[in-house]
């Protein structure tokens, strides 16, 4: 979801520098996950760019800094139904990935942004780095576990 930046103010608010697209989602969490820690969230906002919340057991600027640079997370169940045709990246994980004429590229690994857009990494009988983008994804079945794609086999 991002990214500890720093403390916010004195009495222990983090700034989290979010994802694209998390900064609702973030703010709206009751719990965050840093490193493998849980924390219950009493507050948090929007902040610009940022989403700041104050923690449960962070009373200081020390304590928040302290936190700096690790990875937010909040828990799968806790995050709303994505929207008719959007997907949380985390859920095409290990969905199998089949070219339009029917040829499997693999299973998803992981996901990621390259800054220009969304990337999946697809693992077969190579490795391939797939844009997740309208002109080469076509169609995501959740159900089937399966994502189709116009991308040829010797790409």
């Amino acid at each position: 979801m991002g990214r500890v930046a720093g403390s916010y103010g004195v009495r222990g608010w983090v700034k989290v520098t979010p994802d694209d697209g998390a900064e609702e989602a973030l703010a709206g969490a009751k719990e965050w996950w840093i490193g493998a820690e849980a924390y219950a969230v009493s507050d948090a906002r929007i902040h610009g760019a940022t989403v700041v919340g104050k923690l449960a057991g962070l009373e200081n600027r020390e304590q928040a800094l302290a936190l700096k640079g690790r990875t937010v997370a909040v828990r799968r169940d806790a995050l709303p139904e994505p929207e008719q045709g959007k997907y949380y990246l985390s859920d095409l994980v290990g969905l199998e990935v089949v070219n339009r004429q029917g040829a499997s590229l693999g299973v998803v690994t992981r996901t990621y942004s390259n800054g220009a857009h969304d990337v999946i990494e697809v693992a077969g009988d190579r490795t391939r780095l797939i844009p997740w983008v309208a002109a080469v994804v076509k169609d995501v079945d959740l159900l089937m576990k399966r994502v189709e794609v116009e991308w040829e086999a010797d790409w």
